[in-house]
């Protein structure tokens, strides 16, 4: 599974910092010996060194600050601020793209899950009340449930979102779009059933099925219901009952998920509802 430098990164930082303070002890050791004096403030300066070490390590580990764009951003806009929002967004587990400083697609499904996460109208603009969220965003949180697992799949039909854990910890949250409640070939109904299951085959490429084509599809109910690539992934529900996902997101999730066997737990009320 995947391992980002930021943890690497969080690694090397805490180990570098509590050498310093293990060199600080060695040096105070044998002052300490000779002056009684000395004692407490060696004593003092490791705890001071202990301290800043668990400090920087958790600021190592946390997404750097972000300080909000001058303009609103939308899409097909370009410059330094588009790239500061790409970077944000990736650090806090989206995917807006390659961060090249261009709002494209990718960035705008990227926001529409922040958006989704965040409680702010869904607009794929960077507006005042998204700007504020960016400075300081929401965790995605997760429900209780019966059997879940360190890793595993969760989609939020109601929100439209879809976060992938690896062991508890969240790696990827993405803009969906389920079923949208709509009637079909006489009389099916276009819903995503709530429930939880487990991931039953992948099949690379474009599949047709049906009632149309399926890229990339990592199947959890039979070879029926899949999380899959879609050319059009609004922002509403709007499947026959699959989860899409957006095409580049479509390309590798499955190099991320264990198939068969990965959980996929599938809640909340359709916005259609």
């Amino acid at each position: 599974m995947l391992k980002t430098t930021k943890a690497r990164w969080a690694v090397a930082g805490a180990g570098a910092l509590a050498a310093t303070a293990i060199a600080v002890t060695a040096g105070t050791a044998g002052t300490a010996a000779a002056a009684p004096a000395a004692t407490a403030a060696a004593a003092q300066t490791v705890a001071a060194q202990t301290v800043a070490a668990h400090t920087a390590a958790a600021s190592i580990k946390g997404p750097a600050a972000y300080t909000a764009p001058a303009r609103h951003l939308a899409p097909g806009m370009k410059g330094a601020d588009v790239k500061s929002l790409q970077r944000r967004l990736a650090a806090l587990k989206y995917y807006p793209g390659t961060i090249d400083g261009e709002f494209g697609p990718n960035t705008q499904a990227a926001l529409w899950a922040f958006q989704e996460i965040n409680g702010v109208k869904v607009t794929g603009v960077v507006d005042a009340a998204t700007k504020a969220r960016l400075v300081h965003p929401k965790a995605y949180k997760s429900p209780s449930y019966r059997g879940k697992r360190a890793t595993r799949i969760e989609v939020n039909q109601h929100l439209e979102v879809l976060a992938l854990f690896e062991n508890n910890k969240v790696m990827l949250i993405s803009h969906v779009s389920s079923g949208g409640g709509y009637y079909y070939n006489g009389g099916s109904r276009a819903v995503t059933p709530d429930g939880t299951y487990n991931t039953t085959v992948y099949l690379p490429g474009w599949v047709r099925v049906p009632l149309g084509e399926m890229y990339k599809p990592v199947f959890f109910i039979g070879t029926v219901f899949a999380i899959h690539g879609d050319t059009y992934v609004p922002v509403g529900p709007a499947s026959h009952g699959c989860i899409r996902v957006p095409m580049d997101i479509a390309a590798f999730f499955h190099t991320m998920v264990k198939t068969p066997g990965t959980q996929v737990h599938v809640y909340g009320t359709p916005q259609w509802e």
